[in-house]
This record gives C-alpha cells, structure tokens and sequence, in this order.
C-alpha cells in the first residue's frame, strides 16, 4: 500500500496542498482553495478535503502533515500581528520598533551575570496596569539575559499577575548580543505567538474532521520542522516558513547557483540557492522593518504581490503595496456597482464586514457605522465620523486583525485580467476598474492595466537588485534603486548573472518580463504554482525519514 506526506501552504491569499508519494517523491495531486481568514479551519479543512478527494486515497495512508505558513510574514509586512508592548530593561540607548509600544525600566545584568541595577518592578507594573487593555502581547527584553534571565523572569511572572496575555523573553531564543535585535526577536515572537495559535487550532480541527490522525509539524524559518507546541510557543521561528519551503522547492531544480522568486498575493519572496544547497542567513533574518536574530533561509522579502493595493492619490501618483486587499475580479462586485464607490484616494478600496462578523463587532463609531450599512470607502467613513488619518486606520486595523472586515480594490491580478493573462476570476469587474482608475489619470482601461503590470515588475526587479546588495555589502539601495529610472542625469541598469527560478499563482504572469530587465533567464518548474506546498513536503520527508 502506498504512503504519502501532504504540505499545505497558508499564505494571504491561497491555502494550497500536495500529496506526496514517500516511495517516490513524486507529486500525486494538488490542491488550491482561497485562504478564509476568518476560520482558518474552513480553508485548511477544504483543501484537505479536495486533495483527498482527487486522489481517492484513504487518510490511513497519509503518514505526516508538513505545514508551511507565510501568515507570519505576511501579518509583519502588513503590521497585522498582535498588538504588543516590548519591555526593555536595563541601561540601552532608546529604540523604536514596529510595535504599540517599546518601554524602557530600570534593572538588567553585566557580561559576568551580575546584576546592574535592581529591577524597578513599582515602574514595570505601573507599566503593564496602563497597557493591558492596549495591547495583545508583551516582549522581554534584558541586557545581558542570555547570561542572566533573572530580571526577564520575573518580569514575565509580573505580568501573568496582571494580565494573562501571552509573553516572550528574548533570553529563550537568541544568544547574541545586541539590544535592538534581541529586543525585536522578542517582540516578533510575542506579536505572532496568537495568529500561530489560531491558525495551528484550525489546521488541527480540520485534520480531526477528515479522520487525519498523523501527526503534523510546521516548517520553521530555517528549513526545520517544528513540533506544533513549538510553533506556538517560539512563533517568530515560523517568521520565515514560507521562503524556506520556497527556497527548498527552487533548490531541487536547481542545477547549480539560482535565485528563487516567489511571487504570491501578499509578497515576493526572494531566496539564494548556491551549488544546488539553501543558504541560511549569517546573523538572523530581516523581515521589513524588523531585524532579528531568529535563524532562517537567507531571503528577502516585500509587499508586493498580485493583491497588493493599487492606489492613486489626490495628485494622481500611484502606488503598489504593500497592503493587500481582495482583487475585484474575486471580490464578487458587480462591474455596474463599482462607480458607485471605486475612485482615488480613500476611495480606492471597499471596507466590507463580513456575515460571521455579526454580534462581535467592538463597541466605536466605525463598527456601528458599518453593522449599518455592511460596506463603505474609508472616504465615507471619514465623511460620517469625521475620522480621518491615523485614528481611521487604527480603527480599520482593529477590525482587520479581528478578521470582522475584508477589503477589496483593484490589483495588479486585474490588471493582468484585463490584458487577458488571467482568467480566474470576472474579468468584466476587472475592466469597470482599470476604466474609472485610468480615467483619473487620463488613460484608457488596458493603458492603465499595462501601467500597474509594468509597475509591478519594476518593484519586483529591484527587490531582487535590492537582495543582492544587502547580501553582498549589507546596505540597502532600495531607494536609490527604485529613483535611478527616472533620473534627470544618471541611468543605471544592473544584470544579475543567474538564472531565476519562478514559484507561485503570479509568476509566469510577471517574472518573465522582469528576468527580462535583468537580463537573466526564469524557469518554472512542475507544480511551481504550489511550490511552497511541495518545498513543505519535501522538508516533511526529510524529517520524517530522519
């Protein structure tokens, strides 16, 4: 009888899944269902459900689930994650971080261990007594606690005393020094530690609803695989998850030195393989604004993807990212509603509360107005609340991490159903938009979609110029790189020397034209479509075997 090991892959926009043969390693059937936010067991439990389906094979047969996630990333590069506060301790210069909050106390140790100054525990619960209902998470982060955790401790326990909330301590995860980083490491694990637990509760429901009673475990950033608890407990290990299995699946057709772009709904993700091998980042990943010292692949990431948000301000600049919202061509608008709404500035996305949303919306002025109305811009919002800027956004955030709201706007995978490169959706919706977008900046529908497409693939190219650099002289030119096109004076053209290796939904729409610019080649291997599913398994099978 034959055994297989299934890989699914969560990301922002698509729950995708493969059967493995173990005897074989051949890919028997595959799956793609969109990913359901709001009950991540739907998604996970559908696309388990097609997979076993196509194959007819029993679930008795599937020895191993390999779970691959870019719900991670994806929650750090939108800034969807937790709400947490990172408590600094001890004498450090003053940081920022991407977080609610970064506070500094009194106390922390010397390299020898001993302790600096007492831990100023009156402060620390003043502290937490003013934060708890501002926030979903806490980080620890001491000087020198990966000699001395006591301070990190008994901060935790302080905390747990006052608020049972999750809490991370930067001492259970890095042994490096810096401050700043090992401050981040604790604040992204706290800041993922709930979207990991929800999203393995649902995988989990959705395994038992199918009789699948193998057990599963997650790939960390790093290519590993993790026990599920450990998942959740040292979530920022998932930061990663998807490029890793990105980066295993390019390195089996890889035939020597190559650069894995996976280009999904959310982000692209860009990761080196040498000789045929994945290379794992020296010092620890940098996920957007965030440095760490948590060990993963070395890879680059961004947000822009075939969702990201397509924006035109007030003076008619556009932009890409790093937001993403539904595409209009699956969002189930009517070409005929969207002149009702679809315009520039707040009026570029659709702010729509979904039906599970019903007796769960949060008391505030923008959750009544829409359990009212059910769908309105951001510009509407702002004319009946007079709320605008960031106090909108926060309020929308709240929602949008509560998974209560969907957005929807145009994409640039309208863009490439107008010029008949995608078929998946309703295309008619997708023309209305590139029409009424384009008219507000004096083009016509298919101008304006060519525009969006050939945007898309800059971006796209000088992130993978952008990696490059960083790998090779640890500086970013990201900005240099995205204005020396458009120059008065100096033209710049940069040439990458190997070939790319494309995976995911979008890349045989786009990575073409931007090997193109790079003057390099793309290749697209069997099932790269699902290739994150297919790295998951792989590394799955490895693990299983060991």
């Amino acid at each position: 009888m034959e055994h297989y090991i299934i890989g699914i892959d969560t990301g922002g926009t698509y729950t995708d899944a493969v059967l493995l043969d173990i005897a074989t390693r051949r890919v028997a059937a595959t799956a793609k269902v969109p990913t359901t936010h709001f009950d991540l067991s739907r998604g996970a439990g559908r696309v388990l459900s097609e997979l076993l389906g196509k194959s007819a094979v029993d679930a008795r047969q599937v020895l191993a689930v390999s779970i691959s996630s870019t719900l991670a990333t994806n929650s750090v590069v939108e800034n969807k994650g937790a709400r947490v506060a990172v408590i600094v301790i001890g004498y450090v210069r003053h940081f920022k971080l991407p977080v609610t909050a970064v506070v500094f106390v009194k106390g922390g140790h010397t390299i020898d261990g001993k302790e600096e100054e007492p831990l100023d525990l009156d402060y620390l619960v003043g502290l937490v007594q003013g934060l708890k209902d501002e926030v979903d998470a806490y980080g620890i982060c001491s000087a020198m606690s990966m000699h001395n955790p006591t301070h990190e401790l008994v901060a935790e326990k302080a905390i747990a005393m006052l608020d049972p909330k999750p809490v991370f301590c930067s001492h259970r995860i890095s042994r490096l020094t810096g401050m700043h980083e090992r401050a981040a490491t604790a604040g992204l694990h706290a800041k993922l530690m709930p979207v990991m637990g929800r999203f393995i509760d649902g995988v989990g429901q959705a395994m038992a609803g199918l009789g699948l009673h193998c057990p599963a475990v997650v790939i960390g950033g790093n290519g590993s695989p993790l026990e599920v608890s450990r998942a959740v407990s040292e979530a920022g290990l998932t930061v990663a998850s998807g490029p890793a299995c990105t980066a295993h699946f390019g390195a089996a057709h890889a035939a020597g030195d190559a650069l894995v772009i996976d280009v999904g709904g959310t982000t692209t993700d860009i990761a080196m393989v040498e000789g045929g091998r994945v290379l794992l980042a020296g010092e620890g990943c940098t996920i957007g604004e965030w440095k760490t010292h948590v060990e993963a692949v070395d890879m680059h990431t961004a947000g822009i993807g075939g969702d990201s948000h397509v924006h035109i301000d007030e003076r008619g600049v556009l932009t890409i990212g790093p937001g993403r919202v539904t595409p209009l061509a699956m969002s189930g608008e009517s070409a005929g509603a969207l002149a009702g709404w679809l315009g520039v500035d707040n009026r570029s996305r659709l702010i729509v509360l979904r039906p599970e949303a019903a007796g769960q919306l949060p008391p505030g002025e923008v959750a009544s107005l829409l359990s009212e109305q059910g769908r309105l811009t951001p510009a509407v919002i702002r004319q009946r609340t007079g709320l605008g800027g960031v106090p909108l956004n926060v309020e929308l955030e709240k929602l949008t991490r509560q998974n209560l709201i969907d957005e929807c706007g145009f994409t640039p995978t309208d863009a490439l159903h107008v010029l008949g490169k995608l078929s998946l959706g309703d295309g008619e919706a997708a023309q209305c938009g590139a029409d009424i977008l384009g008219a507000a900046m004096g083009l016509g529908g298919e101008d304006f979609a060519r525009l969006v497409v050939q945007r898309t693939e800059e971006q796209i190219a000088n992130l993978v110029v952008d990696y490059v650099i960083r790998r090779t002289w640890q500086n970013s030119l990201a900005a240099f790189i995205s204005g020396s096109k458009n120059h008065p004076v100096l033209a710049v053209d940069f040439t990458i020397k190997v070939p790319l290796i494309g995976v995911g939904a979008a890349a045989r729409s786009l990575l073409p034209r931007v090997a193109e610019m790079l003057g390099t080649t793309v290749s697209f291997p069997e099932n790269c479509e699902v290739g994150n599913a297919v790295g998951a398994a792989l590394i799955g099978l490895e693990g299983y075997r060991a």
